[in-house]
């Protein structure tokens, strides 16, 4: 097979390519806004506290939420979980979390953990990546404050039964934080049906956002420990952080260029429509799953029902290094993914990963049926030689 131009199939880790407007907006801004939002008077900076306000606006709609004044704007889904579970948390509370969560949750709590601060009780989970409800049920104590639950496995693409958990906790008292980093954009997301307090996403991926985008929704009436604190532009004359939302959580100059192309991001989903973005990124996990289920060795992981995951499809070849693969992929056939434990390794371990990891492929919107068929191909082609 003749390597093809480069092929991207890790639109997990970041989407690419963007829409051409999220290109055009970030560099409009620095050409000719960049003003600091909050912080002067002029034309530039009343321009960009324009932008961030509309970004809060697109953000509220997009998740239904009826007060933008509680998004507030973050480095990346990782910073958005940090300041959720150390904004909450307070010194003996207890944690349940799920086998699917990521580095950014575990490592944060294990950190607590260590210090002495908190106690964690992790929610075991099935093969294809769904958590034990009759053991959630059970592991409630009374000192229980947060569940976290990862929406989307970044491994496996399973989607969690996130209202039926969120309900559990909520008929107890305690607070539902959501890692939405691999749903916001890809999955539907209503915060109006759904019973959580606080979700945490990445502006980067299914939002189709610049890197150092992201952020956190915090439910009315929930009060955080500020995660930063400094420059706001409002209440200047004070030595303590302002007590009002969303400043409350936000400290320093803000992204605009890349809210400028976060903004365009949400608007192309919202002009396209969520529902075809994702019937079009499940035709593409589809075919590919189909086409690697015809080879021999492959074993491939999470849910086979395309309505029960995203497109992310993980695999392993027998008797080859994951790493290899991924190698193999690039230099031979200019396709682009990712290999390891994707920074989640109680997953793989749920998943009978652990330590190898697997190779993953994330094809997203751009993405096409001849790409997939491209990338099934090489896959086939690396599965023969290693028989020989």
């Amino acid at each position: 097979m003749e390597t093809n131009h480069n092929l991207y199939f890790d639109n997990a880790a970041t989407s690419w390519p963007k829409p051409e407007q999220v290109y055009s907006a970030a560099e409009r801004y620095l050409r000719q806004a960049c003003g600091n939002p909050g912080r002067s008077g002029h034309t530039r900076t009343l321009e960009a506290d324009r932008l961030v306000y509309r970004v809060r606006e697109a953000l509220a709609r997009f998740f239904n939420v009826s007060d933008p004044s509680r998004i507030v704007f973050t480095l990346n889904a990782t910073d958005a979980l940090n300041m959720a579970i150390k904004g909450a948390l307070e010194a003996g509370d207890h944690v349940l979390f799920t086998a699917m969560e990521h580095n950014s949750v575990l490592r944060p709590l294990g950190g607590l953990r260590r210090a002495g601060l908190i106690s964690t009780t992790m929610i075991p989970c099935s093969a294809e990546g769904y958590p034990d409800l009759d053991f959630l049920e059970k592991s409630f104590q009374p000192r229980t404050r947060l569940l976290i639950i990862n929406h989307v496995s970044n491994v496996t693409g399973t989607i969690l039964p996130l209202a039926e958990m969120a309900a559990l906790a909520r008929s107890r008292g305690v607070l539902v934080l959501v890692d939405a980093a691999q749903s916001a954009g890809t999955v539907p997301l209503d915060l109006s049906a759904v019973p959580v307090d606080m979700i945490a996403f990445a502006g980067h991926k299914g939002l189709f956002g610049p890197p150092g985008t992201g952020g956190l929704y915090v439910q009315p009436g929930l009060d955080l420990k500020p995660w930063r604190e400094g420059g706001t532009g409002s209440h200047s004359e004070m030595d303590l952080h302002p007590e009002t939302m969303p400043e409350r959580l936000e400290a320093g100059t803000l992204n605009s260029p890349g809210l400028a192309g976060l903004y365009e991001g949400i608007k192309f989903i919202e002009e396209t429509g969520l529902d075809t973005i994702r019937e079009h990124e499940l035709a593409l996990r589809a075919r590919l799953r189909s086409k690697l289920e015809e080879i021999d060795g492959i074993t491939i992981y999470g849910p086979a029902a395309a309505e029960r995951c995203s497109s992310v499809l993980s695999f392993t070849l027998a008797g080859v290094d994951c790493g290899q693969i991924g190698y193999i992929l690039e230099s031979s056939f200019g396709i682009l993914c990712r290999t390891g434990l994707h920074c989640a390794p109680l997953a793989h371990q749920a998943i009978g990963t652990f330590p190898q990891g697997t190779v993953r492929l994330s094809p997203g919107y751009f993405n096409s049926i001849a790409d997939v068929d491209y990338l099934a191909g090489a896959i086939a082609e690396i599965a023969a030689l290693a028989k020989n």
